[in-house]
């Protein structure tokens, strides 16, 4: 018998000792739905080489989900993530591309048409989530068709080996030739429909060692192209270009301390006066962190100016009234003790020279500033001219701006949650009125304007930890920007307030740490800590979320001597 005259091996359904099990063979489809996501989110990846690594699908519509959640998802992603908020959320996101993709695995074992539908939607949430964004690269949408499109190729390849060959009843040869070539292409083509169709697929057997070699290509494919994706990304890292920069020297440098200002290096547990870079808290909606190349930099003043204005960085660092000063910065996220808060030297262009000088209207209340990623924030007009140390910053703690907290620059208001002043990656300013625009936060519900409400926080002893009995300080920090702190008060369970010891003050702009040495009994105690500020407002005990305008109430907590 020649090859062509063999008979095919028998069907899943002729010989049931070795016919696969059912669970079996849509386990497989599964995991041949799992690789094909997997192949197309490699595939994306490295297109997205080419078009930005914001452009990734994963990034994508990850960015899409910030802008489209509930602001108590929100809330609740960074009160309980922290600064690892977006980690969840691309994690979560794999989580449920996932398990997509095991559903499309399994209905495609029958239903072709059902599975190439299933990846071909997945790559149109992406591409329409890359070309919605605010600042949208040209061809955003292309990394997630490409993926897409090698995705169904992936899933019906792998898809193949679990059904193999069709099955056809074995039938004596016709006299007449013709009428065999005849009857072969007609089962030929119903053979062809069933398979289009996907309504022979329980008719067909199984290869295994088939499907374990395409998975194993499928596998190599996703890891060539997602590795080399990332690789290729790395030609849009900028911090080369920003080591090479040297800060220019400011023409009104920061005072120096003055002695005893830190205590952290007394009082075990306490926050450092200074953050650290690599310690400052990011809160920001940016999945994939804007990388702008020094040369390519340019801010672009629009509306009610005298008149557009384009600066360089070029132009920012060669100014010779740059100021360096000492800012506490705050988010509006901050919860009640919480550690969205840092203190940094902050080094720019005064805020309020440069609006002057380049003619800003009376009439505008509000700046509109623009990140590079399509960010808004709104910043009063008002504040941005009279807060003295308002700033364009362009370094931080004696370096250019790390790239994470907004290089080459970003803007610095004291006194008001980074939501309307702290805009990060700032290519733009307009200036104009709160009637004319709602910033990204405030078409959010937030407050149109948010003034840092005082807060006071307890770093040592840390909450619900044993310590051993005897005297033991009881120490954190306090924070009213631009009114500065003059009073921090700990109660101790039900009894008295005690004032306590305040380090001496640096700026109204600056967080103030405090230390109360008290004797503990064995036993366990709350404390409650307190601030008022320098003109006399009190810390209020009233709880409320930090949606829409802030945080308030006491911080207290738990402690346990032994």
């Amino acid at each position: 018998m020649t090859t062509l005259e063999q008979a095919p091996a028998p069907a899943a359904d002729d010989a049931p000792a070795g016919r696969p099990g059912r669970w079996a063979r849509r386990l497989l489809a599964a995991l041949a739905g799992l690789l094909a996501a997997a192949v197309a989110l490699g595939v994306a990846q490295l297109v997205s080489a080419a078009t930005g690594p914001s452009t990734a699908p994963v990034v994508a519509v990850g960015d899409t989900v910030i802008t489209l959640v509930p602001e108590s998802v929100k809330q609740f992603a960074i009160s309980t993530f922290g600064e690892n908020d977006k980690i969840a959320l691309v994690a979560g996101t794999l989580v449920v591309v996932a398990l997509y993709a095991l559903v499309v695995g399994v209905l495609a074992l029958r239903w072709r048409v059902v599975g190439v539908v299933g990846v071909a939607v997945f790559g149109v949430l992406g591409a329409w989530a890359a070309a919605s964004r605010p600042a949208a690269e040209t061809l955003a949408w292309l990394p997630s068709v490409a993926g897409a499109g090698a995705g169904v190729l992936a899933l019906l390849l792998l898809l193949r080996p679990l059904t193999g060959a069709p099955v056809l009843p074995r039938t004596r040869q016709p006299a007449d030739a013709s009428a065999a070539v005849g009857r072969h292409a007609d089962e030929t083509a119903v053979d062809r429909l069933r398979q289009a169709l996907g309504t022979a697929g329980d008719r067909k057997g199984l290869d295994r060692r088939g499907f374990f070699l395409t998975s194993g290509a499928a596998l190599g494919v996703a890891a060539v192209t997602g590795g080399g994706g990332y690789l290729l990304q790395r030609r849009f890292d900028v911090s080369g270009e920003r080591a090479d920069l040297t800060l220019p020297a400011p023409a009104s440098p920061a005072p120096p301390l003055p002695g005893g200002a830190d205590l952290s290096g007394t009082v075990e547990g306490l926050t450092p006066l200074v953050t650290r870079n690599g310690d400052f808290y990011r809160v920001d909606t940016a999945i994939t962190v804007p990388q702008i190349k020094p040369s390519d930099y340019r801010l672009e003043l629009t509306g009610s100016f005298d008149s557009a204005s384009t600066y360089s960085l070029a132009d920012l660092y060669g100014r010779d009234d740059l100021v360096e000063r000492d800012i506490t910065l705050t988010c509006v996220s901050n919860e009640v003790g919480g550690g969205l808060a840092g203190t940094a030297r902050w080094l720019g262009v005064p805020l309020g020279t440069f609006l002057r000088e380049n003619g800003v209207s009376g009439d505008s209340t509000q700046l509109v500033c623009r990140s590079s990623d399509g960010m808004t924030i709104g910043a009063p007009t008002r504040s941005a001219l009279d807060v003295e140390d308002a700033m364009l910053a362009i370094g931080m703690n004696g370096e250019p701006l790390p790239v994470e907290h907004g290089f080459p620059v970003r803007m610095i208001i004291p006194g008001l949650y980074g939501y309307v002043s702290a805009c990060k990656w700032l290519v733009g300013i307009e200036a104009t009125t709160f009637d004319a625009f709602d910033a990204y936060w405030v078409q959010r519900e937030w407050a149109q304007e948010g003034p840092i409400k005082v807060a006071s926080r307890i770093d040592t002893p840390a909450p619900l930890r044993r310590f051993p009995a005897g005297r033991r300080p009881i120490a954190g920090v306090a924070w009213a920007q631009t009114r500065g702190i003059g009073r921090v008060e700990v109660r101790i369970d039900d009894g008295d307030w005690l004032e306590a010891d305040l380090s001496p003050e640096v700026d109204a702009d600056v967080w103030r740490q405090w230390v109360l040495p008290h004797d503990f009994a064995p036993g366990s105690y709350q404390l409650t800590v307190r601030a008022t500020t320098a003109d006399g407002e009190v810390q209020t005990a009233e709880r409320a979320t930090p949606f829409p305008s802030g945080a308030t109430g006491l911080h207290s907590i738990r402690v346990i001597a032994t």
